[in-house]
């Protein structure tokens, strides 16, 4: 049996998977970053390698994709592919029904249109600020003393939405800890975070044609909060992914490893 592999160097969070040559999925891992993009991607590489029967090291692999934005800095790779590729792959053997995604990660908020056999029909990308993506609703998780999981659900028991004006990631966090301290509900200010999330998401949408529903990739899309939001301001239904949609940039890469490796 041969085993092909893709690993996914974040800004914020490194993923691997592993498929076998029928592209089951035998492993997956996820990894806090590290400052060293090659350190992420060779710890990332020797957990996953080491979930699966047979694989001592990443130099078993029969092909190995790097991706994200340290995609050159993975260890042993045939190659590297970019995420934008890798993350329309992944949901398209996913479910290949899906057509348009949103991407929201680390640093960045992507909009991708997938076509029939799963590659990129256009994309678009946000300016590089921070504002809407995956360290933003850091920033907000801190300013509420909460973990990030337990802030992505607040917003759901609002009855009202506070809105939030600021733009950027400093000011927005100021805002929203005067708003805390004038005694505005704390779940009220939240929905008006995952509302200013969900506009910045609008144009993504629109660029990656996407017209009755979309897909969310990238961690961002475990926000319970953000997903009810988009659906409120973009009209849009948010179809759910069944396999973790943090780790699509990893199997995107991973079947691309397995579709090429096949015919070395």
């Amino acid at each position: 049996m041969k085993y092909y592999g893709g690993c996914d160097v974040g800004s914020t969070y490194t993923k691997a998977i592993i498929l076998d040559e029928n592209g089951k999925i035998m492993a997956d891992t996820t990894i806090k970053s590290k400052i060293n993009a090659e350190e992420s991607a060779k710890v990332a590489m020797e957990e996953v390698v080491g979930k699966v029967d047979g694989l001592k090291t990443s130099k078993d692999l029969a092909y190995l994709i790097g991706t994200g934005y340290g995609r050159n800095k993975v260890p042993f790779a045939d190659e590297n592919i970019s995420e934008i590729s890798c993350h329309a792959m992944g949901v398209h053997v996913t479910d290949p029904k899906a057509k348009a995604i949103i991407d929201i990660g680390g640093q960045d908020i992507k909009g991708i249109a997938i076509d029939d056999d799963g590659t990129v029909k256009n994309f678009a990308m946000n300016d590089k600020c921070s504002a809407g993506t995956g360290r933003f609703f850091e920033a907000m998780a801190r300013s509420f003393e909460m973990s990030l999981s337990e802030f992505s659900r607040l917003s759901l028991s609002a009855k009202n939405v506070v809105p939030i004006s600021a733009q950027c990631t400093v000011f927005a966090e100021s805002e929203v800890i005067t708003l805390v301290g004038e005694g505005k509900a704390m779940d009220e200010i939240a929905a008006g975070i995952e509302m200013s999330v969900a506009k910045r998401c609008f144009v993504m949408a629109k660029k990656a044609g996407a017209t009755d529903s979309v897909t969310l990739t990238g961690g961002c899309a475990k926000n319970d909060g953000l997903k009810k939001a988009i659906e409120q301001v973009l009209k849009l239904k948010v179809v759910e992914l069944k396999t973790d949609p943090q780790l699509m940039g990893a199997l995107g890469a991973a079947e691309y490893a397995r579709q090429k490796g096949s015919v070395k």
